[in-house]
């Protein structure tokens, strides 16, 4: 390693570096004879394409260098070789429409080895690559070292073993610890490579921010903005009254550009008051009642506020058998449904409430989110199945008259954040209702969970309401931050499950009858 260090800096190539570089490339190289580019072929890499071609410089001399093209990788095999991509070395696959950064050489100087710098070379490439909006890096892996192991390993024995550090493969090793996947085994790939047996490694790299061209005229947002409504149950007159108060927090959290209103769990309940004179189970049937009118109110607030209402819960009859269900208003129009799939056991026994079926994620204008409602949230294999379909953000509107109630879903709701990787909002009602049986009292405190890394809170809690307030709750959460960390978090639950010993799958529910 050199010492004397003055300087480092990143520069694009020129071809006035040629000379330089042609003489690092046959020290590198010195395996493979006459393995240097010629002037004419960096010439044409630097015209067509001068940002892909770069060198690290240590004092003013080339310490290494990497090479890149663009291509559209659909236009080529998964068992290319090096004269494919390169278009027989003229680099005429290159393409600005292609998707794939598609690394042609890399390398450091013998003495320079130790400082890193290939690291330098391959953040770069990583940078250009989201900043030209490319789905991601790919290239053919040298793997040098086969060569000893050749009589006794395939190549994917071989690669295993690298991959378990029971053989060390300088290329390999480097690749794989900078984040490249081995995706293939490319046999043939670059010829007169005797050390790698001819055969590469096709590694490739993910853009979590590549977005696809859109011909439409609008865009999926990374910051969604959640508005959270923290409720007081209180005597209403009728049903206009109550969505009067409800519009004025649709409003509240829409004046400050809330791409969500979350409302708690059975919010409607002070409905039920006109009805304390009948039995619970008939009184909360008369609240489902109105449920179909809640509905509409809440689709066409949606459409004039310009936000997506997700409506807590309320009663809700079909086919004669009582469910508490909800509905997702979009701001464009669209309505869709969810329902509690656990009910507690006084659900059932006072109101003879009924457990739904259907589980689903929702396709929304600021990504995929899940929800469940209070109960449910009680259960991980319910948000796991909805990670599965790329959850970003779960919603969990509840309902608890006690403090260790209301701790049951506050503890749950984050550890489905954490194991996840998502954002957890929970909505909760305070006040009483003393003149609604099974209703009297509510705790809540209502709160915006994250998963716990650097780039988050370290308590893993974005915003959180003032308890047994009524309030709003107002919490940005960014969606990037979860691709990070889906990738390069300090653990990864959802990559590093073992499906090789459990699997988790949905089942056809059985039919209910009357």
């Amino acid at each position: 390693m050199i010492k004397n260090i003055e300087n480092i800096e990143l520069q694009f190539l020129t071809i006035d570096d040629y000379q330089e570089l042609k003489t690092a490339m046959i020290e590198a190289y010195a395996t493979m004879p006459d393995a240097y580019w010629r002037e004419i072929q960096i010439k044409t890499l630097i015209d067509k394409f001068p940002e892909g071609q770069v060198v690290i410089k240590i004092n003013g001399q080339i310490a290494g260098c990497a090479l890149s093209i663009i291509i559209d990788y659909k236009n080529f095999d998964k068992k290319h070789t090096y004269s494919d991509i390169t278009g027989n070395f003229t680099f005429k696959t290159h393409t600005y429409d292609g998707d794939v950064l598609y690394g042609i050489d890399v390398f450091i100087k013998s003495e320079y080895r130790g400082l890193r710098l290939g690291r330098r070379l391959y953040d770069y490439r990583k940078e250009l690559c989201e900043k030209l909006n490319l789905r991601g890096i790919a290239f053919g892996g040298r793997i040098p070292n086969y060569h000893k192991y050749s009589d006794t390993l395939s190549p994917l024995e071989y690669i295993k073993k690298v991959k378990r550090k029971e053989i060390h493969d300088p290329v390999l090793n480097f690749q794989i610890s900078n984040d490249f996947h081995p995706s293939k085994i490319l046999k043939g790939y670059l010829e007169g490579d005797e050390a790698s047996n001819e055969f590469a490694v096709l590694l490739e790299w993910d853009n979590i921010y590549y977005e696809k061209k859109s011909t439409k005229a609008t865009s999926m947002k990374t910051v969604v903005r959640l508005g959270l409504i923290q409720w007081q149950m209180r005597s209403y007159k009728n049903l206009d009254e109550l969505m009067h108060q409800a519009e004025f927090f649709v409003d509240a959290v829409s004046g400050y550009r809330s791409d969500f209103a979350l409302f708690p769990e059975f919010f409607n309940a002070p409905l039920m008051a006109e009805n304390n004179h009948l039995s619970e189970s008939q009184a909360i049937r008369e609240l489902a009642k109105h449920t179909p009118q809640i509905v509409q109110k809440f689709s066409e607030l949606a459409i004039s506020y310009n936000i997506n209402i997700i409506t807590g819960s309320m009663p809700e009859i079909k086919n004669n058998l009582l469910y508490n269900a909800g509905y997702l208003c979009k701001r464009d129009g669209t309505l869709e449904r969810y329902e509690k799939l656990h009910v507690t056991p006084d659900e059932a026994k006072v109101w003879g409430m009924q457990g739904g079926s259907e589980l689903k994620t929702f396709d929304t204008d600021c990504g995929k989110i899940g929800i469940l409602i209070c109960y449910d949230s009680e259960f991980p294999e319910l948000s796991r199945l909805l990670a599965d379909e790329g959850m970003d953000i779960l919603f969990i509107p509840f309902l608890t008259d006690t403090q260790n109630g209301y701790s049951r879903v506050r503890h749950c709701a984050q550890a489905r954040a954490i194991e996840n990787e998502c954002y957890v909002a929970i909505a909760g009602s305070v006040g009483n209702l003393p003149k609604v049986h099974n209703m009297d009292i509510q705790f809540a405190q209502s709160m915006v969970f994250t998963p716990c890394d650097f780039s988050f809170p370290a308590n893993g809690i974005k915003a959180e309401a003032t308890t047994n307030t009524e309030m709003i709750l107002i919490a940005d959460c960014d969606i990037d931050l979860l691709r990070e960390l889906n990738q390069f978090g300090s653990v990864r639950n959802l990559k590093d499950r073992r499906k090789d010993i459990f699997d988790l799958k949905k089942t056809e529910p059985k039919k209910k009858t009357e």
